[in-house]
Order: structure tokens, then C-alpha cells, then sequence
């Protein structure tokens, strides 16, 4: 069975090697701030030039099936997905990658540098995330940003 964090970790250390800059967002973001909830996802933050390379680690990695890419918010937000199937449960992974468009360059600017399992991250900073959740506003987004604010911002 696929193990979300060790997606990650294989993942990041994949980043790490090839000095691809990255900053992780979603789901998995919220938990490095202490907000935990269900995610089944990683969602890491790009620049667009790593793209080509991004998406060869995540080859590498197994994630063998690329949806087309996607835009938002009038192309402010583009997501490039990737997945693979879990052997045993059949179940789909996915890996989103969102590429900097000049509307979120500041998200990408004020990214941050945290320990996690002995490691450095790269995560994209706590006003940020909510930056970022406030463009796509779904339910579970405005829920995520209330928590977000509950939390001291880091200084």
C-alpha cells in the first residue's frame, strides 16, 4: 500500500538530488502548520522552467499517468498532474504540480525552509497557503483558512 509520506520523502529527496527548487503546498502543507485533515494528494509548488525535469522524477518515481494540464482562474493557476496505481489496492496516487504564473510569484517568493524528518522542506509560507487556497475557495479551502488564521503567523 502506497504511504503518502513516503511518497513525499522519496520525492523530495528526488528534488533535492537534481537541486530543483520546489515549495510544498495543499494538504500536506497544512499538516507542517498543524492543521491536520485527510489528504490523499501531494501538491508541491514549481518554478515553470523545472517543469520538464519535475515531471521525469515523478517518472522515475512510477508516476507513469499525465492528465493534460489545467488552468484556472483565467490561467493563474496551472496544475500539471501526475498518477500511478497503488499495486496492491488498485487505488489512483496523484502528485499535482503547480507551476509560479506571475499571479502567485510572491506565494513562490515567501516560501520557507522547515525540518521535517531530519530533512530540510521547502513549504510555501503560512499567509500563503491561504493566498493560494482563497483562489480556488472551495468549501474545504475556506475551512482550511480558517484554521490557517487560528495559527500565529511565523515571523
Amino acid at each position: 500500500m502506497l504511504d503518502l509520506f513516503e511518497e513525499l520523502k522519496d520525492f523530495i529527496t528526488e528534488l533535492s538530488k537534481s537541486k530543483k527548487e520546489y515549495a510544498l503546498c495543499g494538504g500536506l502543507a497544512l499538516a507542517v502548520y498543524g492543521v491536520t485533515r485527510a489528504t490523499i494528494d501531494i501538491d508541491i509548488l514549481i518554478a515553470r522552467e523545472s517543469l520538464p525535469e519535475v515531471l521525469s522524477i515523478t517518472k522515475k518515481l512510477g508516476y507513469r499517468f499525465p492528465a493534460a494540464p489545467m488552468k484556472f482562474k483565467g490561467g493563474t493557476i496551472e496544475i500539471h498532474r501526475v498518477s500511478k496505481i497503488d499495486p496492491e489496492t488498485k487505488d489512483l496516487f496523484s502528485l499535482d504540480c503547480l507551476v509560479v504564473t506571475s499571479a502567485i510569484e510572491s506565494i513562490w517568493e515567501g516560501r520557507r525552509q522547515v525540518k521535517w524528518e531530519g530533512k530540510n522542506l521547502w513549504v510555501v509560507s503560512r499567509d500563503g497557503l491561504i493566498a493560494l487556497k482563497l483562489r480556488r475557495g472551495s468549501g474545504q479551502d475556506l475551512d482550511d483558512i480558517q484554521k490557517l488564521k487560528e495559527i500565529p503567523n511565523e515571523s
